[in-house]
């Protein structure tokens, strides 16, 4: 079963950059959906975003859209590029492999292995 480890979080002021990194133990591109969640304290876990396993297809929660963006390299790492940062988009952010869809999946069950998470706190 592939692993997965984020890097990448940590503290930037409202209207700053980060990139989260995904890194899977073993190449992903064709076996596996990829998707970006995170989950705010006393929050249940949210959408935001996912990659189709051809890399053709990339949706975003419409919290993000046009801030954020989902990209990957040619071996087996996906990432996710956070711009224009706002203080509600601090969470712990979990990024995820699952089943082969044509289509992104927006719904956790369909996603059923995760990374161990990575904080990111935006001040105001």
């Amino acid at each position: 079963q592939v692993q997965l480890l984020e890097s990448g979080g940590g503290l930037v002021q409202a209207g700053g950059s980060l990139r989260l990194s995904c890194a899977a133990s073993e190449r992903t591109f064709n076996n596996y959906n990829m998707g970006w969640f995170r989950q705010a304290p006393g929050k249940e876990r949210e959408f935001v975003g996912a990659m189709t396993w051809t890399g053709g297809r990339i949706d975003y929660a419409d919290s993000v859209k046009g801030r954020f963006t989902i990209s990957r390299d040619n071996a087996n790492t996906v990432y996710l590029q956070m711009n224009s940062l706002k203080p509600e988009d601090t969470a712990v952010y979990y990024c995820a492999a699952g089943q082969r869809y044509s289509l992104p999946s927006y719904r956790p069950h369909d996603y059923n292995t995760w990374g161990q998470g990575t904080q990111v706190t935006v001040s105001s």
